[in-house]
Parts: C-alpha cells; sequence; structure tokens
C-alpha cells in the first residue's frame, strides 16, 4: 500500500530524530508552542493511530477517546517503541469504517460519519505531518538538533517547491 511507504517514510524520520534528541528536550516546555513539549506531540501522534488500530475490529473509531498516556510524553525511547510498534501493524485491508465525534465542547450528541480504514490512514499521515512541523518548531526552540529538508513537510509542499525551483 502506497500509504503506507508514505507513513513509514515519516515515521523514520521522527524516530530517528527522537533517538537524536536529549531526553531533557524531549521534555521541555516549548514557549512557541503554547508551552506544549514535543513529547506531547509525539503521543499525540502516537495515540491517533492507536485509536485507529483499536477501532478497526469493530468498524468505530473515535479519536476522542485517546488515553493521553503521559508516559509516552515523558519516555522518548517508550515513544520510539511505540512509533515502530504502531508502523508494524498497519498494514491492513481496508474496511468500511464510522468516525465517530462530538466536535462540541458543550454538547455530547455524537457524530457519526461513514468512512474507511485507508481514509483515517491518509487523515493520521497529514495529522503526523502537521505535528512533525510543530515538533520541528519545538526543535529549533530547545535544541540545535538538525532535522532533514523533508521533515513535517507534506509532499505536495515539496513537489511544488522543487517545480518553482525549475
Amino acid at each position: 500500500m502506497q500509504l503506507h511507504t508514505a507513513i513509514q517514510t515519516v515515521f523514520s524520520q521522527l524516530s530517528a530524530t527522537l533517538g537524536l534528541l536529549q531526553h531533557a528536550h524531549y521534555n521541555q516546555p516549548c514557549h512557541n508552542l503554547s508551552h506544549a513539549t514535543i513529547g506531547q506531540h509525539t503521543r499525540h501522534i502516537i495515540e491517533m493511530f492507536q485509536c485507529l488500530l483499536i477501532g478497526y475490529e469493530s468498524g468505530i473509531v473515535n479519536y476522542e477517546k485517546r488515553l493521553r498516556n503521559r508516559q509516552i510524553e515523558q519516555d522518548k525511547q517508550l515513544a520510539i517503541d511505540l512509533i515502530h510498534e504502531v508502523n508494524g501493524q498497519l498494514d491492513k485491508a481496508n474496511r468500511p469504517m464510522i468516525l465517530e465525534a462530538t466536535y462540541r465542547d458543550d454538547s455530547n450528541d455524537i457524530l457519526q460519519v461513514e468512512t474507511n480504514y485507508y481514509r483515517e490512514i491518509a487523515y493520521n499521515l497529514e495529522h503526523t505531518i502537521h505535528h512533525m512541523a510543530l515538533i520541528r518548531v519545538g526543535l529549533r526552540e530547545v535544541s540545535d538538533l538538525a532535522v532533514p529538508d523533508a521533515f513535517g513537510v507534506a509532499p505536495s509542499t515539496i513537489k511544488h517547491r522543487n517545480e518553482c525551483a525549475q
């Protein structure tokens, strides 16, 4: 699956970067990220995929039911291990699914939207790239770690930049 290859690429970038990052920087609040940490953004990425994998069997995914496991946001090696674990579980057949969400903090009404596994994989890929862009901002603030040019940049943006450069 082409999506799985794209996810492997961004997961490789993320886990390699985390591997080079000092543990203290993983947990350091970043002013430019509203005092969130790189660990919190990493946890969020992981838990979104975990929600999708949990929902695969029942056919219902609800990203609002994330565990928000603080251990992931505090332990970068655990995060790296979970990125590899999630990556190894994603190659599944497409199937219809239902996305559940409330989208309002003043209501418990659950909205249900028809979707499918591949669509949710694509959503999570875009979501991961977005959070990696935020992680990149945090990295600039807390460390001098160099990241690949493509880290946190959508493939369509890279293609556009390359076309403009020619």
